[in-house]
């Protein structure tokens, strides 16, 4: 089954530099294996880094080991539906890429809240 984004349309890719996603696809997939969520397509941030190590998930810190490099500002990254929650509760939640983010997120944070935090580039 396809993983769809929270429009009801077909999930875009994240990042693949970093590889992200639950997978290791580029993409905000998920399956019921995925305890996690990982499914909020984020643009990481100073603050947000910050507020995730503090919280208890370093994720900027590179782990060669496992072949993660870390995540840098500016770096896009599919996030845990609940750590993006508990960051905007924190005020430190990062931008969002909506169209790459899984539709399973609405389980936990509102269209509403995802939308706030939008990213959006100046493309013109």
């Amino acid at each position: 089954m396809e993983n769809k984004n929270i429009f009801g349309e077909s999930l875009i890719v994240c990042s693949t530099n970093p590889l992200t996603g639950y997978f290791r696809d580029g993409c905000c997939n998920t399956d019921d294996t995925d305890l996690g969520l990982h499914t909020v397509c984020i643009v990481a941030t100073e603050k947000f880094l910050t507020f995730s190590k503090l919280a208890g998930n370093d994720l900027s810190t590179p782990l060669p080991e496992y072949s993660f490099p870390g995540v840098k500002p500016g770096d896009k990254w599919c996030l845990c539906a609940l750590r993006f929650k508990e960051a905007y509760e924190g005020n430190a939640a990062p931008k969002v890429i909506l169209e790459a983010t899984n539709e399973k997120t609405l389980d936990v944070v509102s269209m509403d809240i995802l939308i706030e935090n939008a990213f959006y580039t100046d493309k013109v």
